[in-house]
């Protein structure tokens, strides 16, 4: 049986690549989506087993409206993946560089080109598309002229789109971070050795440092912390941190501590750091449960 897994975009997307790198050896069925706030939709009504968003860029910074769908849905981060982005403006076979007036993708693909994007005059147009795939994949279908397209090497292998210049984004060290997610699933605490949490504080003076000294006592390492407005309470901000841990045990531990410490705890995820984009673990806990 195929795995169900919903991203944002279309085949050959980086959301696809983030998918076959964490499922390399499984049949996927993709359940392509227009926004990342379907893609929860859809596993909220069961239509996917598992979504994949992009959740932050090293030139783009954090995807915070990600951090936001997850939390409101009630999904936990399950698996992570790294993607080095390599960038591309691409265009039909019959075009030039110099026959350009238009330049689409997604909105975080050209936040990471900006740079390169700044040497076109100022009449040319830069327009937001859904994602970098299907902006290509349009330009190929209405034969659109005087257009090209910014996303990876392989989108314009897919669609045979011609390449005008290559690896144009802001930094060659460009990754993105990709998340898989979805309901609650249990993962074996000997698998585990990364943790993302969300957490509110009151008003008392060294409050986050307190909470920011806790887990160095424990010696737990946060590898990220970003604040977000909570909707609602105007000037009012939670966190949510991704730390990593050696003993799944004393992590719970600490967290019973810090439950009393702030004002209110969500674990969003335990997993397990995944530099080495090793495929998920979820494959051998689904195997297991057969």
């Amino acid at each position: 049986m195929s795995l169900k897994i919903a991203i944002q975009g279309i085949e050959s997307s980086f959301h696809d690549m983030a998918v076959k790198k964490l499922f390399p050896n499984k049949e996927v069925e993709l359940i392509m989506c227009n926004s990342f706030e379907k893609v929860t939709q859809k596993i909220n009504s069961f239509d996917a087993d598992y979504g994949v968003l992009a959740i932050e860029n090293t030139i783009a910074g954090s995807i915070l409206p990600n951090y936001n769908l997850i939390d409101a849905n009630n999904l936990e981060i399950l698996d992570e993946v790294f993607l080095n982005i390599q960038m591309y403006i691409m265009s039909l076979e019959s075009e030039t560089i110099h026959d350009i007036m238009e330049i689409h993708s997604h909105p975080v693909a050209l936040l990471q080109c900006n740079n390169y994007l700044r040497k076109f005059p100022p009449h040319f147009k830069i327009i937001e598309g859904a994602d970098t795939a299907s902006v290509a994949k349009k330009i190929k279908e209405n034969n659109l002229k005087g257009v090209a397209a910014i996303a990876g090497k392989q989108v314009a292998e897919k669609f045979g789109l011609k390449i005008l210049d290559s690896k144009i984004q802001n930094n060659s060290e460009n990754q993105t971070r990709f998340v898989l997610i979805g309901k609650p699933v249990k993962l074996p605490s000997e698998n585990v050795d990364k943790a993302t949490l969300k957490f509110k504080l009151d008003h008392r003076v060294g409050s986050l440092s307190n909470v920011l000294q806790l887990f160095s006592t424990f010696d737990i390492s946060l590898t990220k912390i970003q604040s977000l407005p909570i909707i609602g309470e105007p000037w009012q901000y939670a966190f949510f941190v991704d730390v990593l841990f050696k003993d799944y045990k004393l992590f719970q531990e600490v967290t019973q501590v810090l439950e009393k410490a702030v004002k209110e705890l969500k674990i969003v995820g335990v997993y397990k750091h995944n530099l080495e984009n090793a495929p998920s673990q979820l494959i051998n806990k689904l195997v297991h449960e057969k």
